[in-house]
């Protein structure tokens, strides 16, 4: 049985950060993939994603109720910060980062990986929806 993943009941680090990145991930670019819509520009090479630029934050693509039940919007289109986030090292071990984030909203702190190499969350389980 596949571990659930942790982070479709948390989605605290969409409402943390800034989410950066080069603008041409966004869709407007040849190759791009963000919705641009979705987007706000930073500055010439810059953009971000709506609503992670002011306090409070919350990404525009964030659906559903932070640390019950949250879902990304563009998941299979979304910027790099959030594909590159480590929930879970290498090793198996989980990001200090994310225990600290979780633990705002009152939530415990991420088990050690069932095994090394363990997926991000952030990976597509087998038969997610």
């Amino acid at each position: 049985m596949e571990e659930p993943n942790p982070c479709v009941t948390c989605g605290i680090c969409c409402t943390h950060f800034r989410i950066s990145f080069y603008w041409a991930e966004a869709d407007d670019a040849p190759g791009g993939f963000v919705p641009v819509g979705m987007t706000e520009r930073l500055n010439h090479s810059m953009r971000c994603m709506k609503g992670s630029n002011q306090v409070p934050r919350r990404c525009s693509a964030l659906s559903g109720t932070v640390g019950e039940q949250v879902a990304c919007t563009i998941y299979e289109n979304r910027p790099t910060p959030c594909r590159e986030f480590p929930v879970y090292f290498d090793d198996g071990r989980p990001n200090p980062k994310c225990d600290e984030l979780r633990a705002t909203i009152g939530l415990p702190p991420l088990p050690h990986a069932p095994m090394p190499n363990a997926p991000s969350p952030h990976t597509p389980l087998p038969n997610a929806a």
